[in-house]
Parts: structure tokens; sequence; C-alpha cells
């Protein structure tokens, strides 16, 4: 961005001269279109950090852009603002237009004849604060994403818990679709709490997934190909009439996996396949 010299000078003296009365013209338009989310106090401190940055643009040499090699400073200020923001839970047309805002004070200045100013002045604070502004709206973005695909990560780990039922037992519940992130997910958490508590037996109840096809299918499989290969014996359980409908229509084969039609029965072959007796109480009664 070419800046022309004389006007860098008009428009730096202006925003110098008048300081105090843009930050505070500043901070009062922020502020009604915030409506309290800030205090008065924290909106203008980072009213005071936009102008430093815009300030810092003008006074450096070089070509005023912020992505350029004399915006650091900018840049910093910028960025911790929008990525502040973000987490905060603004929106980015609210982190833009705290940017963009100095422009309508600017303008105020001229028209009640404070000052005068050519529209080359206007045109280089224009261009200014449109590049401090797109930088602005690029980093709430980026941070935005982070945070979810962050909280995705955080639910997939809640919604995929591994349970341990009993002495060499453990369970994955599913409840959900079970794509390619989450069973990869399922399969490192059941083989993680496979090492830990040296269980032989692993559970795979499908109870909670409202449809199984191919894909779903070929992500149980593998993961219990996986816990296989860990020595221990994979039971799914949870298989309703209408998987198991689908399932043949199909084709889907489980080949030797033992199939339980829920949890307790799965659980129930597992304890037997260990070693553990399992009498009714009413029986044991009648006998005695």
């Amino acid at each position: 961005m070419k800046v022309d010299a004389e006007a860098r000078q008009r428009l730096t003296a202006l925003l110098q001269t008048h300081e105090e009365t843009i930050v505070r013209h500043w901070t009062e338009i922020a502020a009604r279109t915030l409506r309290g989310r800030l205090t008065q106090a924290e909106l203008s401190r980072q009213v005071r950090d936009i102008y430093s940055a815009l300030m810092a643009m003008l006074t450096a040499e070089g070509d005023g852009d912020v992505a350029g090699m004399q915006g650091g400073e900018s840049r910093a200020t910028l960025g911790e603002l929008s990525r502040a923001w973000a987490r905060q839970g603004f929106t980015p047309s609210e982190t833009a237009s705290l940017v963009f805002t100095v422009k309508e004070v600017v303008l105020g200045l001229t028209e009640t004849g404070a000052e005068e100013q050519t529209p080359k002045d206007f045109q280089l604070l224009s261009l200014l604060v449109d590049d401090m502004g797109l930088f602005t709206f690029e980093t709430y973005t980026k941070t935005r994403e982070s945070v979810i695909a962050d909280q995705t990560e955080q639910l997939l780990e809640l919604s995929t818990p591994v349970v341990k039922l009993w002495e060499g037992v453990v369970a994955v519940p599913l409840v959900g679709t079970l794509d390619s992130a989450r069973a990869q997910v399922v399969m490192e958490k059941l083989l993680q709490t496979l090492v830990d508590t040296g269980s032989g037996f692993a559970i795979v109840d499908i109870t909670g997934v409202p449809a199984v096809d191919t894909q779903v299918a070929q992500h149980i499989l593998k993961t219990v190909v996986a816990a296989r290969l860990m020595g221990a014996e994979c039971i799914i359980s949870g298989i309703r009439p209408q998987i198991a409908q689908t399932v043949v229509a199909l084709g889907i084969e489980f080949g030797d996996i033992v199939t339980k039609a829920n949890l307790a029965d799965a659980l129930l072959h597992a304890m037997r396949a260990s070693g553990v007796e399992v009498v009714r109480r009413a029986n044991r009664d009648r006998t005695a």
C-alpha cells in the first residue's frame, strides 16, 4: 500500500492532537454496540490498544501494511484482542466493528469544524483501518476454528467412555453415529484401557447406535481386530432386530465374533468365559 507522506503527517497530527476526544467517543460508540458486555474501563483499555496499533502503523517507516515488516507491534496488539474476543463469545462483526468505529469518530471531528483534512487523509485512514479490520477478522476466524476443534475433541472424549464392568471385563458403550474420527478415538481409548487394566474381555455395546451400515460395521470390526491384537476377546452387544436385519441385508460378516442382544448377556458371557460361575439366588434358595 503506497502511503502519501504529507497525508501521513497530517493524519498523525490530527490523531495525536485529539487523542482523548477520539478515544472517548470511540469507547462510547462501542459501548452502545456491546450493550454492557464489557466494563467501561476494560473497553476503554482495548480502544486505546487499537489506537496505539493505528498510531504505530502511521509512525512506522514503510508501506503502512499490517502484514509488512513494520507491522509486528500492530499485529501483536490486534491478534491478542481478536483471540480474547473470540474466546469470550463475541461475534466477528462486533470484533471488526470495534476497529472500524474510528472512521466514524475522525469523520465527526472534521464535520464539527475542529480540523480541516484533505480527501487523501481520509483515504489513508480508511486503507489503514480496513487493513487492520481484515487482519482482526482473519485472526478471529482462526481462533474460533481452533476453539471449535478443541471442543469437538473434548466431546469425542466424553462421548466414548471405556468403563470397567468386572475384573478383566471392560465395555465401550457407543451412542450416536460412529464416523472415522470417533472410531479412531474409540479404538485408542479401548486399547489404552486394556493395557492399563490388563483386561482379557472387551464389550463393544452398540445399543445407542441408531443404524449400522457398511461404514459403521467396518469401524466396529477394526476396533475388534485391534483389541484382539492386544490379546482381548471382543463381544458385540446391542444387536437389535432392526440392526440384525440391516446387517443381513447388507451382507456384513462378523465372522467368529461373539454377538449378544444386550449388554447383560455380553457381560454374562464374558464372566463365564473367564471362569466365573454365575448362579441365580432363587435357584440357590430352592436347592437349599
